[in-house]
């Protein structure tokens, strides 16, 4: 096909509120070799794009400037180093920056084939928090069959995601979410038990329900005064994974858990690992999480979709804390 010379994409005018992003023209991307382009169809919408929006969350050396982290679309172009069978395929992606542009480059091996029964914008809200949590929540947490697990913020697309994926793999779920409605929300996708944070205090409740052990594995995205709330709730040998810090990333906390319980409190970031590093998780997903996909057992589940000139309405709805699931960009 003929490829056009421009797309529209969605930029950063200035650090700021979500008003600074601006719809504007830019040159279609030039991939390398082992790159292919894709026509994006639909973009995901996630916290870190808010966070660059900020300016606290620059893109990686080399990466596009437009925010952006997951997209779905077709394949339109390769590089000589991929095999030309790829064009016209239908693909889900993990990007770098660039989601929030009619076509955007990436590695072959950072695309993963559509499961058979989800749509093209169910598709485009996986990569990112499918990748996040496989790699934080099983990876680095080490999540186990019969283990307890406990998830801040229930009803976001990573815990949403997170939900589904652990009580997958055979673990007893605790959300915490803001609001009884958030929570029935948590319990109907599968949580055992849900916590409203704002009415319950969540360290005594797991304590509770886990008859005084604790909770194995703890993601949290708040950080702040959660990091020694976490460790209370923690059971022997527990492990805390990090993934952001909605409440801060500096805390007062008693660390003698840490040594009485054995405790792990580890954290990562996914946009600048390496493109092999996110390979190798996108082999793991397609093999241990896509057949539970295309059974029905786990899906993405939806809150909203925009029109990419209403990017500035996608982000004050993730920053209203008001959505279950994932926001969408559609092209």
């Amino acid at each position: 096909m003929t490829l056009p010379k421009t797309m529209n994409a969605i930029e950063i005018t200035t650090p700021g509120k979500p008003e600074v992003l601006k719809l504007c023209e830019r040159p279609v991307p030039v991939g390398q070799a082992n790159e292919v382009l894709i026509k994006v169809a639909v973009a995901g919408v996630n916290r870190p794009d808010c966070l660059q929006r900020m300016g606290g969350y620059p893109p990686p050396p080399g990466a596009s400037d437009i925010p952006g982290l997951e997209v779905a679309g077709e394949i339109v172009a390769v590089g000589h180093s991929v095999d030309v069978s790829n064009l016209g395929k239908s693909v889900m992606a993990l990007v770098p920056g660039g989601g929030y542009g009619e076509y955007v480059n990436v590695d072959i091996s950072n695309t993963l084939s559509i499961p058979s029964g989800i749509s093209m914008e169910e598709a485009g809200a996986i990569p990112e928090t499918f990748f996040t949590v496989w790699h934080n929540v099983f990876q680095r947490g080490r999540l186990m069959k019969g283990e307890t697990f406990m998830v801040h913020g229930g009803t976001s697309g990573i815990g949403t995601t997170a939900i589904q994926l652990a009580k997958a793999f055979g673990a007893r779920v605790i959300a915490t979410a803001g609001t009884d409605e958030k929570c029935k929300a948590c319990l109907k996708l599968g949580a055992d038990h849900a916590i409203n944070y704002k009415d319950e205090v969540f360290e005594e409740q797991t304590k509770e329900i886990t008859d005084g052990k604790g909770v194995d594995v703890i993601l949290d995205m708040v950080g702040g005064s959660y990091t020694g709330r976490n460790y209370k709730a923690a059971a022997m040998d527990g492990r805390i994974v990090q993934i952001a810090f909605l409440g801060g990333p500096k805390a007062e906390a008693n660390f003698m858990p840490i040594m009485l319980k054995r405790l792990t409190h580890t954290g990562s970031t996914l946009r600048a690992r390496s493109i092999d590093f996110k390979a190798q998780i996108a082999s793991e997903l397609q093999e241990k999480v896509w057949p539970l996909i295309e059974a029905g057992t786990i899906k993405p589940v939806m809150d909203s979709s925009f029109e990419l000139k209403d990017a500035r309405k996608a982000h004050e709805r993730m920053e209203s804390s008001g959505h279950i699931g994932k926001i969408i960009l559609k092209m």
